[in-house]
């Protein structure tokens, strides 16, 4: 197998037309598979810069993004080849900015079908709005089936892609989406048959409304896969490729075309695919990397690929075929930087880097853009408040508060008071976006919606004192890994060393010590309340009262007139010892 191609290169801008193309003399046949993952509506550039490492070990912040500029490198890649294809890995759709978001995602999906995306796997963002919206997505129309009316510009006509979701079962085991499609390349005896197999996280359940998956469950990711192989195989596929929504953590974010030190579930899920599978493009994480990684056959590794989250990379991935024995002979992956003229965000302008070469916008793909940002203007741009600094989202831990984490927290126990109220939690999963005022202050709508797209509403429930000290140990055996709840007037410590039942320290409602047999009345969003993130503890609740939509209570917590000022973290302290590991 040919070494695999690591380099982060720079895009061939011209000559792709005098390109000797392989395969059309006897040669081996190239495949060209163009890939991305977890796009999140981001329509226009992201705000936020990419870090990543020049050839000469500098970490640059890069603007990079943008669908307009996303359509030009994705036709670029294209023409450098015979045979392409353009796959996804899920969560194109929702946790998105207003312009997209607003308008139920539907000026994303018409962008990817103009960029060009043919076959995608479903990420457990899709669901968010419940099964039915995903298959409205899908097949177009504007049936009503949210809060929000669809089709608001224009008639909507769907995907032109095929969405794939192999391990989203009935209880009869039937599939909600297709589990796999064959996409053959060239013509007659000489084609090259690729076969696809699509799948969304098996954690999927813990992450959206209950009720809109209701009927359906997530089965494990490699054993689906590994159960669809041998239809695939029978269709004549010469290779097949995973698109999975689930994916992992290598060491350092700033490498994409590293994996050093890889972790997380697709480590495990890679490990044990059938060896007959070549090639994994993944998600999920919001992690970019390349690498190679052993499985069932040493002599056939299997590739595995992510881009990042919102754009800001395209994988160009290679598959080179015996065009007599239709052998995959190697494969080879690259990350290519999206990069556009550059990005005005609220800490000023941010410039093209001349490391990385720069690419004009698609002309059509950027006139859907504008007409929907602009259709979403009136509402992003009205000033709701004042902050006296940004107000960060941590993105790097679950297990540690975060200033943005306790705004919220604060901002839903303020609306609950008069329900009594006594404390809130938030989970970080209902983050989405650090807070990032203009320069003299001014908070926007659309700033506050960048960190609270999803629309739940708050709730109050009760719980006893020993109701809530089992909440708060589940944070430490959660299914879906340990993550620290957000929290207002509730303060406590916490020693992950120390056996279940006795890691929570001192947990104080109000400054007075929580009493087991004291009734608690907690303010949370329906989605935690309904056991989301996998806190299945707060479950057992009794609901009191209802309460407004969560992204309502922030905008009227800035409503004040107050400038809010980032709030002091402490209130939730680690004391495990440095160096404790868990077993």
């Amino acid at each position: 197998m040919k070494r695999l191609t690591l380099l982060l290169t720079a895009l061939a801008l011209a000559g792709c037309a005098q390109q000797r193309v392989a395969g059309t003399d006897g040669g081996p046949v190239t495949v060209k598979v163009i890939a991305f993952n977890d796009f999140h509506g981001n329509l226009e550039v992201p705000g936020r810069p990419v870090d990543v490492q020049t050839a000469d070990g500098t970490v640059v912040k890069v603007p990079a993004g943008g669908a307009a500029y996303f359509a030009t490198v994705v036709k670029r890649l294209k023409a450098q080849a015979k045979y392409s294809v353009v796959v996804a890995a899920g969560d194109l759709t929702s946790a998105s900015p207003l312009p997209s978001s607003l308008f139920l995602d539907e000026p994303t999906v018409t962008a990817m079908n103009m960029i060009g995306l043919e076959i995608t796997s479903t990420g457990n963002h899709e669901f968010d709005r419940g099964t039915a919206e995903l298959l409205r997505l899908q097949k177009g129309g504007c049936e009503k089936l949210t809060n929000r009316q669809p089709c608001q510009l224009e008639p909507f006509k769907g995907a032109a892609y095929t969405y794939l979701s192999g391990n989203t079962v009935r209880a009869d085991g039937s599939s909600l989406l297709p589990g796999t499609t064959i996409k053959r390349f060239g013509t007659g005896k000489n084609a090259i048959t690729i076969g696809f197999i699509g799948l969304t996280t098996r954690m999927t359940a813990t992450y959206v409304d209950p009720a809109g998956i209701k009927g359906y469950s997530f089965a494990d990711e490699a054993e689906t896969a590994n159960r669809l192989v041998p239809a695939l195989k029978a269709q004549g596929a010469d290779a097949i490729v995973v698109l999975v929504h689930e994916g992992g953590y290598p060491a350092r974010t700033d490498q994409p075309e590293k994996c050093d030190g890889l972790s997380g579930p697709i480590v495990d899920i890679v490990n044990r695919l059938d060896p007959a599978i070549d090639l994994v493009v993944s998600g999920h994480t919001h992690r970019a990397y390349v690498c190679e990684m052993p499985k069932g056959d040493a002599a056939r590794p299997v590739l595995l690929t992510s881009a990042g989250n919102y754009g800001p990379f395209l994988t160009d991935i290679t598959l080179t075929f015996d065009p007599v024995t239709k052998k995959l002979m190697a494969k080879s992956a690259r990350q290519v930087v999206v990069q556009g003229d550059g990005n005005l965000s609220a800490a000023g302008p941010i410039k093209p880097v001349a490391a990385f070469p720069t690419v004009p916008a698609d002309p059509a793909v950027a006139a859907l853009v504008a007409r929907y940002v602009k259709a979403a203007g009136p509402m992003a741009n009205k000033v709701v408040g004042r902050a006296s600094a940004a107000i960060d989202r941590d993105e790097d831990s679950e297990i540690r508060e975060s200033p943005l984490g306790l705004l919220v927290a604060d901002a839903q126990l303020a609306a609950t008071r008069k329900d009594g109220a006594q404390l809130s939690l938030m989970n970080p999963g209902g983050l989405r976006a650090s807070l990032t005022p203009d320069p003299d202050g001014t908070v926007t709508y659309g700033d506050l919606y960048a960190v609270q797209p999803f629309g739940n509403n708050l709730q109050v429930m009760e719980f006893t004192g020993a109701q809530l000290r089992a909440v708060l140990e589940q944070q430490f055996s959660n299914i879906d890994g340990p993550k620290v709840l957000f929290t207002s007037g509730l303060t406590y410590s916490f020693d992950q060393s120390k056996p279940e039942g006795q890691r929570i320290i001192a947990p104080m409602v109000a400054g007075q010590p929580l009493r087991d047999d004291a009734t608690y009345r907690v303010a949370l969003s329906t989605f935690l309340g309904g056991g989301g993130d996998g806190f299945s503890t707060l479950t057992k609740g009794r609901i009191v009262a209802g309460g407004m939509v969560d992204l309502d209570a922030l905008v009227a917590y800035f409503g004040g007139g107050k400038t809010i000022d980032p709030p002091a973290l402490g209130r939730v302290r680690n004391m495990t010892p440095e160096g404790w590991k868990a077993k």
